[in-house]
C-alpha cells in the first residue's frame, strides 16, 4: 500500500495566529487603561461609553474570547491536522469559523461600550451574539470531528482528549448560562433569578476558566512541549490520570464563588470538597509537563519558548494551587470581594495563558514561514520584561488585597468598626494601584516587542500555505485484535470519547444544578419582598447598562464586619424577583445591599454628578450624562410582560399602565429634589437610578418592622 499524498492548512492557523497578537495588544491595552481609571478618575474621560464599569467587560472578553480564543484554535488547528494527518475536514468550514469568531469580537467591542450587557460574568454579550456564538462553536466542532473521522492515524493523542472536552463542556455551559428572554434586539432578561441565577452563572464561570482557559491550554501543552524539547510526554499513564479525573472534578468546583452567600449550605459544600480534590489533577498535568523536560534543562537556558513553557506551567501549578486554597472557608472569608483574587486571576491568565500563548507563537510562527525567528535576542527580552511584568502586577494586588481585607475586619477596643467608612480602605491601597499598572505596562510592552519580532519574522520567510505530507492510510482494525487497555480501545473510537466525556461533565452539572433550579422549596420567600415598580425596573436596567457590579456588591455576608457596616445579612427570598442576579464579584466601593433609604435623594443626584462632592477622595467615575438624558419608556410595556412570563407577580394588564405609575413615582422624586433646591426633569435617567437604589434593601426593613410591630 502507498501513502497518501496531501496537504496540511497552514493559512488558517496564520490567521488564528495574527489575530491572536492583534486582540492581544487590544485587550491588555483596554486592560492597562481600567487598571489606571482606578487611581485616576479623569481616565474614564467624562464620557458614557468608557467609563470602568462598561469597560472592564471589554477587557475581560477582549483577553478570554479574542486573545485566548484565537490562540486556541490557532494551536488546535495546527496540532490537530499533524496529530491525524490529515487536512482539516473543510477549508470552507475553517474560514467561517475565523470570520464569524472576529465578527464576534468586534460585534463584543461595539456593543459592550454601549452599556448592551446581560451582567453576566464572562458572559455579558448579548442574545443576538449569543445565538452567533453558538454557529461557529458548532461549525468548529464539525470542522473539528470531521478531521477526526477522516483521519490518517489510529489512536487519539492526548492533546486530542482534552479539545474534545474543551468543545462538549463549552457547548452545555453557554446553552445553559445564556438561556435568555429576549425583549429587545439589544435587551434581554436572564430566565434564572436570585441565587438560581447565581448559581448558574457561576458554574459557568468557573467552568469557563476551567474548559477555555485551562483544557485546551492543557492539550495544546501536551502537544507543543514535548516538541519544543524534543522529548516524549512523561507519563502515558498520568495523562489518563489527569484527564478524566480533571473533567470529573472541576465541574462540580463553581459554588465556591458563593461561599457565605444565600446559596443552599449542601452545594457550597460540595463546591468546596470538590475544589480541594482539584489539586491533584491540576498538578498531575504541570508534573506530567515538568517531567517531560527531565533530561532537557540545559536546552531550557538556551530555548526561549521553553523558558516561557515552563515558567507558564509554574503559574499554572501555582494558580490550581491557590484556587483550592480559597475555597476554604475560613480563606475564602478573608480574600473573597478583595484584590486578592484579581491577583489570583491575573497569575493564570498572564502566566498561564499569556506565557504558552507566546512560547507557541515563537516556535510555530518561523515554522509555518520556513525561516529562524527574526531576533532571538528580543525574545528573550520579551520573556524578562513579561516575567517582571507579572511580578510587578500581582505582588502589590496580592498586598492590597490583604489591606484591604484587613482593615474592613478590624474592630477598636471598643468594639467598633476601625474604619467604618469604605472609602478609607480604597485610599489606602491607591499606591498597589499604581504599581500594578506599571506592572501592566511591562506586561503589555513585551507583548508588543513580540509583534515586532513576529511579523520581522513573517517578513523574512514565506508562508507555506499549504504544507506537502503523506501517510498511510487509516486500514479497518482486524477484529480479533484486542488493545492493551480499554483506554487505548477507547482512543480508536472519537463518538464514543465524546459522549463519555459528556456524560462525566453532566453529573456534576446535574447533581448541582438541578435540586436548585427546580425544586421551588429551595428558596424561601419573603412576604414583605414585592415586585420592583416600573421605575425602578428601568433604574435597575440603568444600573445593569452601566456595569455598577464591577465594583459594588449586592449581598451581605453573615460577618460581624460585614452586618455592623451595611446591615441586616441578605436572604435567599430578597433575590426572587432579580433576572440577572447582581451580587457581583468585586467591591472596589462598598456593598448596596441596604443602600435604600440610607441618604436623600438629593444626596444620590450629586453623588452621581460628581462623587468627589459627596466622597472627597472617591474613585467613582462621574455619570452626569445620567442628568441630560430622558428614560426610554418605549419598552416598559415589554419589560413588565418579559418579567410576568418569568414568574414574576404583576398583575394582569399592568403593562398598560406601567409608565402611568413610573410617571407618578418619578415626579415624587424629582419634588423631592426641588425642595432640595436641585432641578430636575421627571423624564431623566437620574430619577430612575435615584429610584432604584432607594429600594435596595428597602422589602427586608419592612418585614423587619412588620415583625415588631
Amino acid at each position: 500500500m502507498q501513502p497518501e499524498k496531501f496537504y496540511y492548512d497552514n493559512k488558517i492557523v496564520r490567521n488564528f495566529g495574527i489575530a491572536t497578537i492583534i486582540w492581544g495588544i487590544v485587550g491588555m491595552t483596554v486592560g492597562l487603561f481600567i487598571a489606571i481609571q482606578l487611581y485616576h478618575p479623569a481616565a474614564n474621560l467624562d464620557t458614557q461609553y468608557t467609563t470602568f464599569g462598561r469597560i472592564r467587560p471589554l477587557h475581560t472578553n477582549a483577553v478570554i474570547f479574542a486573545f485566548v480564543g484565537n490562540a486556541i484554535f490557532m494551536g488546535v488547528y495546527y496540532s490537530l491536522q499533524r496529530l491525524l494527518k490529515a487536512r482539516m475536514f473543510s477549508d470552507v468550514l475553517s474560514n467561517i469559523h475565523f470570520w464569524g469568531w472576529q465578527l464576534i469580537i468586534v460585534s463584543a467591542a461595539i456593543t459592550l461600550p454601549l452599556g448592551f450587557t446581560t451582567s453576566h460574568e464572562y458572559a455579558e454579550l448579548e442574545w443576538p451574539i449569543d445565538i452567533l456564538i453558538t454557529v461557529i462553536w458548532v461549525v468548529f466542532g464539525i470542522n473539528m470531528f470531521g478531521t477526526i473521522i477522516k483521519r490518517r492515524e489510529r489512536h487519539l493523542y492526548v492533546a486530542i482528549w482534552f479539545y474534545i472536552a474543551t468543545f462538549v463542556t463549552i457547548a452545555v455551559l453557554h446553552i445553559v448560562n445564556s438561556i435568555e428572554l429576549p425583549v429587545s434586539l439589544t435587551k434581554s432578561y436572564m430566565i434564572y433569578a436570585g441565587v438560581q441565577d447565581a448559581l448558574v452563572q457561576w458554574w459557568y464561570g468557573h467552568n469557563a476558566v476551567a474548559f477555555f482557559l485551562t483544557t485546551p491550554y492543557l492539550g495544546m501543552m501536551y502537544y507543543f512541549l514535548p516538541k519544543m524539547a524534543n522529548r516524549p510526554v512523561y507519563s502515558y499513564k498520568l495523562s489518563i490520570l489527569h484527564f478524566w479525573a480533571l473533567i470529573f472534578i472541576y465541574i462540580w468546583a463553581g459554588p465556591h464563588h458563593l461561599l457565605y452567600t444565600t446559596l443552599p449550605g449542601w452545594a457550597q459544600s460540595l463546591g468546596v470538597a470538590f475544589s480541594i480534590m482539584l489539586i491533584a489533577p491540576s498538578w498531575g498535568g504541570m508534573i506530567n509537563g515538568l517531567l517531560t523536560l527531565r533530561g532537557a534543562w540545559d536546552k531550557v537556558r538556551d530555548d526561549v519558548t521553553l523558558k516561557f513553557m515552563v515558567v507558564g506551567l509554574t503559574a499554572y501549578g501555582m494558580a490550581t494551587f491557590e484556587g483550592p486554597m480559597l475555597s476554604l472557608k475560613q480563606v475564602n472569608g478573608f480574600a473573597h470581594f478583595t484584590d486578592w483574587i484579581i491577583a489570583h486571576v491575573h497569575v493564570g491568565a498572564m502566566g498561564w495563558n499569556g506565557f504558552l500563548t507566546f512560547a507557541i507563537l515563537y516556535w510555530l510562527i518561523p515554522r509555518i514561514y520556513k525561516t529562524e525567528l527574526f531576533s532571538k535576542k528580543l525574545a528573550s527580552i520579551h520573556f524578562w520584561i513579561g516575567t517582571l511584568g507579572i511580578l510587578f502586577y500581582v505582588i502589590p494586588i496580592y498586598w492590597a488585597g490583604f489591606t484591604q481585607s484587613l482593615m474592613l475586619k478590624e474592630f477598636t477596643p471598643e468594639g467598633l468598626l476601625k474604619y467604618p467608612n469604605f472609602l478609607e480602605t480604597t485610599l489606602r491601597i491607591l499606591p498597589m494601584y499604581v504599581m500594578r499598572s506599571i506592572g501592566g505596562t511591562l506586561y503589555l510592552g513585551g507583548v508588543i516587542l513580540m509583534a515586532y519580532n513576529l511579523f520581522k519574522t513573517m517578513a523574512q520567510g514565506s508562508l507555506v500555505a499549504n504544507e506537502a505530507a503523506q501517510a498511510m492510510p487509516l486500514e479497518p482494525l482486524p477484529q480479533h485484535v484486542n488493545e492493551h487497555s480499554w483506554h487505548r480501545a477507547l482512543e480508536r473510537k472519537p463518538i464514543q470519547f465524546m459522549i463519555i466525556a459528556l456524560l462525566v461533565i453532566l453529573v456534576g452539572s446535574f447533581v448541582e444544578l438541578m435540586p436548585t433550579l427546580t425544586i421551588k422549596s429551595n428558596i424561601p420567600t419573603i412576604a414583605s419582598v414585592k415586585p420592583y415598580t416600573p421605575l425602578e425596573l428601568q433604574g435597575r436596567d440603568l444600573y445593569i447598562r452601566e456595569g455598577c457590579l464591577a465594583c459594588h456588591s449586592q449581598t451581605i455576608r453573615p460577618f460581624r464586619s460585614e452586618t455592623e457596616r451595611y446591615g441586616e445579612y441578605s436572604k435567599a427570598g430578597e433575590f426572587v424577583y432579580d433576572h440577572p442576579f447582581l451580587w457581583g464579584s468585586k467591591r472596589i466601593g462598598p456593598d448596596l445591599a441596604r443602600e435604600g433609604g440610607k441618604y436623600p435623594n438629593a444626596w444620590h443626584y450629586n453623588h452621581l454628578m460628581d462623587p468627589r462632592l459627596m466622597s472627597p477622595g472617591s474613585i467613582m467615575p462621574n455619570y452626569d450624562w445620567f442628568i441630560t438624558q430622558t428614560l426610554d419608556t418605549s419598552l416598559t410595556a415589554k419589560k413588565i410582560n418579559a418579567m410576568r412570563t418569568l414568574g414574576v407577580p404583576y398583575p394582569a394588564g399592568y403593562d398598560k399602565i406601567a409608565n402611568r405609575d413610573l410617571d407618578i413615582q418619578a415626579k415624587g422624586i424629582a419634588a423631592d429634589l426641588a425642595k432640595n433646591h436641585v432641578k430636575v426633569s421627571s423624564d431623566k435617567e437620574v430619577i430612575a437610578i435615584i429610584a432604584y437604589l432607594q429600594r435596595l434593601g428597602t422589602d427586608i426593613k419592612a418585614d423587619k418592622s412588620a415583625n415588631n410591630n
